[in-house]
């Protein structure tokens, strides 16, 4: 027998907001398999995701496999576009979805986290981010500001947790983040730059991994995930349409369970996948396998 065992070690899962969405079936997987978790949420999100849980809203979601309810060890503001405290604009800082929420740079977590655990903190670090202020805007009216600021969230901001978490995760750690098929192939109306941040994304993976595997020794991979109806994703407004169109389309034809997501980056966070890095997974039903619709 060959477990996932990730007894002893401690995951942060950045972007988690709701039970719907890849990082929440993630940092579950990862719990199952023994370690605790800690999630980062968007700070305009995280006053109502902590209400959902405090009131047991979530307590369905969260029950676990042998009857127990999953427990984040903490829940931590962040919004990633900001390297550090610094780099949020005053009225961002100051306005009252932020302001009472301390630290919620990338920088401000490492921080509160060292503080809370000590140096050597962190086993597992997991990147569910991603946002294009014009998603719904096809590339050739895409503006600079759309464009780069797509990039920033969904892709800069790995190279930023890699720097900045490197530090203080304990040797052999993994992270992961997650792409889309649109890193590679035309997915009209998935715009605004979006196509441009996963293949930046995957092509950072590589580097990193070289460079985080040679520093620290840690390890970096990426999951390209199937379709999914979560919160974020319905931004694009077709996320039905997709969901359906590869249903029918992949090898295996049915719709991707995020379950199956998180069962994946467990493996590849847990000694199992001690030999992985620097790899894009495909979780997505074989359809990156396809060359023609059937």
């Amino acid at each position: 027998m060959l477990p996932i065992d990730l007894k002893g070690k401690r995951a942060l899962v950045a972007g988690v907001a709701d039970d719907g969405g890849f990082g929440f079936a993630i940092g579950k997987a990862l719990a199952e398999a023994g370690a605790s978790v800690c999630v980062g949420t968007w700070p305009p999100a995280l006053g109502i995701f902590t209400t959902l849980l405090r009131r047991g809203k979530l307590d369905e979601s969260l029950t676990m496999s042998d009857g127990s309810k999953l427990d984040f060890e903490r829940v931590y503001a962040l919004d990633a576009e900001y390297d550090t405290l610094e780099d949020a604009p005053a009225e961002v800082r100051e306005s009252k979805r932020y302001r009472d929420h301390g630290d919620f740079s990338i920088q401000g977590v490492v921080d509160q986290m060292t503080k809370d655990f000590g140096e050597g903190c962190v086993d597992v670090v997991v990147h569910s981010l991603a946002n294009g202020p014009e998603v719904k805007n096809v590339l050739l009216e895409t503006s600079r500001r759309g464009y780069l600021g797509a990039i920033g969230v969904s892709a800069y901001s790995m190279i930023s947790m890699v720097q900045r978490f490197g530090p203080i995760a304990r040797p052999g750690a993994s992270f992961l983040s997650l792409s889309y098929m649109a890193s590679e192939r035309v997915i009209p109306g998935y715009g605004g730059g979006m196509s441009s941040a996963k293949a930046a994304l995957e092509s950072d993976t590589r580097v990193l991994a070289f460079e985080a595997g040679r520093r620290w020794g840690h390890r970096v991979n990426c999951i390209s995930a199937g379709p999914l109806a979560s919160r974020a994703a319905s931004a694009i407004g077709f996320i039905g349409e997709m969901i359906e169109y590869c249903k029918v389309n992949s090898p295996l034809p049915e719709a991707l369970d995020a379950r199956e997501v998180g069962a994946t980056a467990a493996f590849l966070a847990s000694p199992l996948g001690a030999g992985i890095t620097g790899s894009v997974v495909y979780v997505d039903k074989g359809y990156h396998a396809m060359g023609k619709a059937v």
